[in-house]
């Protein structure tokens, strides 16, 4: 049976590459993750830049052995969270249930992402674990497992086929924290929101978080959006020059900065600091990047929400092995249903995230998510209370 699949799929992955390459306008090929941060402290870096595929040398030979294949298919791997944290807890939650890990890295191509699937699948993935570039570009590839009785989990990122699994972290409310910093902070005065890729519906849930916050304050002229845009693969040096821009625009009369992630907050942060307002204009980011703390405790970024990409990636990797073992979707533990905006009732793991701030920022020290010299590199003694 594994050969019929190996063979079908293999058809399967021709059809699709043959039909992204020949299309006249299609979805446009934009990234959802954030890229690598130029400020990160120079031994912040993750050590890999690649994932470590381990394939088994047939499919055949893992099922003989009684392994399960679990397969993950990584948008762009190059950012700094997936090869520090998301992939060892993934791959550690999926070989400490005697599974064998394996990984394909679609480097910011929603085509590609659609061939490496197939890839996973041709290899003997019995469950793939899919990262999306663009969620809906990636569903003929979803559709194509899940009619082969492969489970599919919808990581971090929406996928709108409700026979995914999806896993991630509340991004509404991760963007509702955000902004309830931003907010406390600067309740009045003109804002900046420098959103994420159009095509990650992340990006639209997190505007929705914002506007919870800062809805009525728009509303009733408390508060000017006085620039806002998507940024094409949630892009650092995009997000500089739409900082500059909408500086330029206002005069320097920017009062807040509502940033998506804290890789696009790093450009901000640039551009601020080339005006001189860096530490004057609040700014806000999510994924607790290791640079990102340290702007935080330096002064420089206001918040970064912390989802602690260790739980998420062992939720996931815990998740396919249950479904590869044939656990129901509705049975798998922890999950709620999510309504998505595509009408779909998704079945879901929702985490919770936490923002961090100049006031608990021993909590990612204790988590040891940073160590005290990374995080105080540059900090003036006395200034932040963890860094002495």
């Amino acid at each position: 049976m594994r050969s019929l699949r190996t063979t079908w799929a293999l058809l399967v992955a021709l059809a699709l590459v043959l039909a992204a390459c020949g299309g006249d306008g299609g979805t446009t090929t934009t990234a959802g993750g954030a890229a690598p941060e130029d400020s990160a402290p120079a031994d912040t870096a993750a050590e890999e830049t690649t994932p470590a595929t381990e394939a088994p040398d047939d499919g055949g030979e893992a099922e003989a052995d009684g392994d399960l294949v679990i397969g993950v298919s990584w948008n762009n791997y190059n950012e700094e969270r997936w090869a520090r944290w998301d992939e060892p807890a993934i791959r550690a939650a999926i070989e400490e249930a005697g599974g064998t890990y394996i990984s394909t890295d679609a480097g910011s191509s929603a085509e590609q992402q659609l061939a490496d699937v197939e890839n996973l699948i041709s290899q003997g993935a019995d469950a793939i674990i899919i990262l999306a570039q663009d969620g809906t570009a990636i569903l003929p590839a979803v559709e194509s497992a899940l009619s082969q009785g492969i489970p599919v989990v919808a990581y971090d990122r929406l996928i709108e086929n409700p026979g995914a699994l999806y896993v991630t972290f509340d991004n509404v409310g991760v963007g509702r924290l955000m902004a309830e910093v931003i907010y406390e902070m600067v309740p009045t005065g003109n804002y900046v929101i420098i959103k994420g890729n159009q095509a990650d519906a992340n990006a639209d849930f997190l505007r929705e978080g914002f506007e919870q916050v800062i809805g009525e304050a728009v509303a009733n002229g408390d508060i000017t959006i006085v620039g806002e845009t998507y940024t094409d693969n949630w892009d650092p040096a995009l997000a500089q020059t739409e900082m500059e821009q909408y500086l330029t625009q206002a005069n320097n009369e920017v009062d807040a900065v509502l940033s998506q992630n804290d890789g696009m907050a790093s450009g901000v942060v640039a551009a601020l600091e080339a005006q001189g307002l860096a530490g004057q204009v609040p700014v806000s980011g999510q994924d607790a990047d290791l640079a990102a703390l340290n702007r935080v405790a330096l002064g420089t970024q206001a918040v970064s929400v912390w989802k602690d990409a260790r739980e998420l990636g062992r939720a996931a990797g815990e998740a396919a092995v249950a479904l590869a073992q044939g656990t129901p979707l509705e049975e798998i533990p922890g999950t709620v249903i999510f309504d998505s905006p595509g009408g779909n009732e998704m079945v879901s793991i929702l985490l919770e995230p936490v923002a961090i701030t100049r006031d608990n920022l021993n909590l990612v020290v204790e988590a040891e998510w940073i160590t005290v010299d990374q995080l105080c590199q540059g900090v003036q003694p006395g200034t932040v209370e963890v860094c002495g």
